[in-house]
């Protein structure tokens, strides 16, 4: 495994050269830009001075020694003969620096002329005019060494600064890193020691509402939610071997007394006593694995399917071997777009839980309503408390005291939400004075399938 150097070096590293390389640019620049501004300065200085100049070399004011330049700067006045007509103190008795006849209009050039014992570079702005003697050329620039001096000392400033900016940056990263990434070690420690066997616990905020410490609280959610999938599971598994160890048992004591005395073996309550149960744990692993696909989130083959033909066949089955009335008077068409198998097991296990409930009677109501294919299943029966009314669609749940017909497995109700989810429909319970309310929405034909096959290039459903 390739060993790289952490995160908080990394970002280190990566913060503290691009805020070098912003400080490199930004100092040169910075340099560029002084060099500019002191150009451009000592240019509007000496043009000013240059107009001045002419102009008294023009009334014939000129005096020979130039006083008013200062000692960085030069300044010469040349007749029309190459002889010096008037100069700066640096420049007395030295001949013209140049032989150039610029015109009216000012030039620049640069010039080496003598500076006490040394040679300088100067930035020199000359331009022509007329004196008492014929036409004249004036000098006026200034040393570029002022300009120079300026930016060394600037750039040795910003040798030394910008490293120690660097530096101290890094330092302020790396502390503002260890902190925050120290915090988020914690909370990684703390979720490493969390296992199966102690999901309750959770990770110590330190009650900062940054980043961070939403992290947390979003982990702390996370193990709540797993603690609580956990228990569900826990509480599944315990519920499938409790329901399914009474059919076990009653045909383990069958058997045993039909072995004990196979001389007198009751043919007819062997059977009873065997298949009975046996039919109870088929149901509950059929439903198990009805469960299991919900789960997963098996992909569905929906089509056009007639909810009120499915209602009305499952109404058929249910009144078969009980005295309760199923009333279908207000059952209308209702074309709907899903699984036509899952309609049907919602379709059931609504009037099986129905008719488990019911004191007299079971009102079926299918129309189609908002674009929705609904059914609504009420009972007579005595309802469904308000604390119970989310519970009944858990898995397992049994209200032992409203169910007068047995209580089934606890998967009906489930099953049911499960499967309509599954198809895009909704399941819900409404509120009732008396008896309970069951409302099953599925998607219609013209929500779904008119606009998939219009997408498709397809006629639509129905032509």
């Amino acid at each position: 495994m390739t060993r790289r150097l952490s995160l908080r070096a990394r970002a280190t590293l990566v913060g503290t050269l691009l805020f070098t390389g912003v400080l490199v640019i930004g100092s040169m620049l910075l340099l560029s830009t002084l060099e500019s501004r002191l150009t451009a300065s000592s240019d509007q200085l000496s043009r000013t001075r240059l107009a001045d100049l002419l102009d008294l070399a023009g009334t014939g004011d000129l005096q020979p020694v130039l006083r008013n330049i200062d000692d960085n700067g030069m300044a010469q006045v040349v007749g029309p003969s190459g002889e010096v007509l008037a100069a700066t103190p640096n420049l007395a008795g030295r001949a013209a620096v140049a032989q150039e006849t610029a015109g009216a209009a000012p030039r620049v050039r640069t010039f080496d002329a003598p500076d006490d014992q040394e040679i300088e570079t100067y930035r020199v702005w000359h331009a022509t005019g007329t004196g008492p003697d014929g036409t004249v050329t004036v000098y006026v620039g200034s040393s570029l060494e002022s300009v120079a001096e300026a930016s060394a000392a600037l750039r040795r400033a910003l040798t030394i600064g910008v490293p120690i900016l660097a530096l101290a940056l890094g330092l302020v990263i790396w502390l503002l890193l260890g902190r925050a990434l120290g915090r988020l070690d914690r909370i990684r420690a703390e979720v490493d020691r969390v296992s199966a066997e102690n999901l309750h616990a959770r990770v110590a905020g330190d009650g900062v509402d940054d980043e961070v410490g939403r992290l947390a609280a979003t982990m702390n959610a996370m193990l709540g939610r797993l603690d609580a999938s956990a228990q569900l599971q826990r509480d599944f598994v315990a519920d499938v071997s409790h329901d399914l160890q009474s059919p076990l048992a009653t045909q383990r004591v069958a058997l045993e007394l039909a072995l004990a005395r196979p001389d007198h073996i009751d043919t007819a309550r062997l059977r009873a006593d065997v298949l009975g149960p046996t039919t109870d744990m088929e149901r509950l692993v059929r439903d198990l694995l009805v469960l299991a696909s919900i789960d997963a989130d098996t992909a569905v083959r929906p089509a056009p399917v007639d909810l009120d033909e499915v209602v009305l066949e499952e109404a058929t089955r249910a009144r078969v071997g009980v005295e309760l009335r199923i009333r279908t008077d207000q059952v209308s068409a209702a074309p709907a777009h899903a699984d036509p198998d899952d309609v049907r097991r919602i379709v059931r296990n609504l009037l099986e839980n129905a008719v488990a409930h019911a004191a007299t009677e079971v009102v079926l109501i299918v129309e189609v309503d908002d674009d929705e294919a609904r059914l609504d299943v009420c009972d007579d029966g005595p309802g469904i408390p308000a604390d119970q009314r989310e519970r009944v669609f858990e898995r397992f749940h049994r209200a032992e005291a409203a169910r007068p017909r047995g209580a089934g497995s606890g998967l009906g109700l489930p099953i049911a939400r499960g499967l309509a989810e599954r198809n895009e429909g909704h399941l819900d319970l409404v509120d009732r004075p008396s008896g309970a309310h069951f409302r099953l929405r599925l998607p219609t034909v013209p929500a779904r399938a008119r606009a998939a096959e219009s997408d498709a290039g397809a006629a639509p459903w129905p032509p």
